[in-house]
């Protein structure tokens, strides 16, 4: 009896439809629904526009507020758009919305796709690099130091550090790195001796860059410590990175003029990789969380890391292996690589 309600109904013992079943006769009532390329023509105008915003990042003028700049801070979370479109399409049964939607799927996957899905880090790297955004209001600074200095860095480089919590990070970090360099509110601590250490103008007026030889068992390291000025989102200006970009050039042209052939860039640099106003400093080098990293590497906010703004750029040297550290008692994380000198 069962078998015979079964077969006659279509349905299992439990009354329900089977999947198969279920699909085969959507996609029959969708061949027959004349509608089905008519409707939805605006979604699909969205999701065009979003293949068009996300291929053409880099033409996004920032004469107004910046917002090529804004947009490219934070152009991978456009992916979270693409399962609207989605759902879009399907509730209003458009196959012009649904083929549409190829086009910003393929150019996410161009563009993001290689740090999404696949695992780039290595073994080996004999040289370990840490950069941490400290940040200037920290209660914690020795527990802050104790948990970067746990990576087993090599070197590890500071920022916002101020006068007050200075002494309490040498203090921390003095058994591992005895060998140091502050300069203004950045800071270099070293297993190997360092030379020649000293600040590098990035036009603020004051302090925030510094630059030291690093005296490694394979062979001299140019390790440039920067923290590029802040950028704020306002109503009335859009994205101001004035001050930033302008410090970002002065950077380039100080990397620029190295004469070491291996150089290691760590620091805040408060942009991303996708950031067209950093190219005086990204064209020269390489991002070692791109070349080498397991996803995408975000570092700010720690509490919801959306952007990685705190980088490791190199030049000379291969990078192995990046990754995050855990969260400390700042408001950034902690970012790490390894790499073969």
């Amino acid at each position: 009896m069962v078998q015979a309600y079964t077969e006659r109904t279509g349905r299992d013992e439990d009354g329900l439809e089977p999947t198969g079943s279920r699909a085969r006769r959507l996609l029959r009532r969708w061949r027959h629904d004349r509608g089905i390329w008519r409707r939805g023509r605006v979604t699909a105008g969205c999701a065009v526009l979003l293949a068009l915003v996300m291929a053409g990042h880099a033409y996004i003028p920032n004469r107004i507020g910046n917002l090529g700049s804004l947009l490219e801070t934070f152009l991978p979370w456009l992916g979270l758009l693409l399962p609207v479109l989605l759902v879009a399409g399907a509730v209003r049964r458009s196959a012009t919305a649904l083929l549409a939607l190829v086009l910003p799927v393929a150019v996410w996957l161009n563009l993001f796709g290689g740090l999404m899905f696949f695992d780039r880090s290595g073994s080996g790297g004999n040289f370990t690099v840490v950069t941490h955004n400290v940040n200037a209001r920290n209660d914690d600074p020795a527990g802050t130091a104790r948990k970067v200095a746990a990576s087993g860095a090599d070197v590890i480089a500071l920022e916002e550090l101020t006068d007050e919590a200075a002494p309490a990070y040498r203090k921390a970090l003095a058994g591992r790195y005895p060998f140091h360099t502050v300069q203004g509110t950045v800071g270099l601590w070293s297993r190997y001796p360092l030379r020649n250490s000293a600040p590098v103008d990035i036009k603020l007026g004051w302090t925030r860059a510094l630059r030291t030889t690093v005296d490694t068992p394979h062979g001299d390291v140019a390790v440039y410590v920067a923290h590029l000025p802040s950028v704020r989102v306002k109503s009335d200006k859009g994205f101001t990175a004035g001050q930033r970009d302008a410090s970002a050039e002065a950077l380039g042209e100080a990397i620029a003029d190295e004469r070491l052939s291996r150089v290691i860039l760590l620091g805040d640099l408060n942009g991303t990789m996708n950031d067209r106003a950093l190219a005086p400093v990204t064209a020269q080098l390489r991002s070692a969380q791109g070349a080498a990293g397991d996803g995408f590497g975000f570092s700010w906010p720690a509490s919801f890391p959306m952007a990685r703004i705190d980088q490791i750029l190199v030049r000379g040297v291969d990078p192995a292996s990046a990754w995050t550290l855990p969260r400390t008692a700042s408001d950034h994380l902690p970012v790490a690589a390894s790499v073969t000198l």
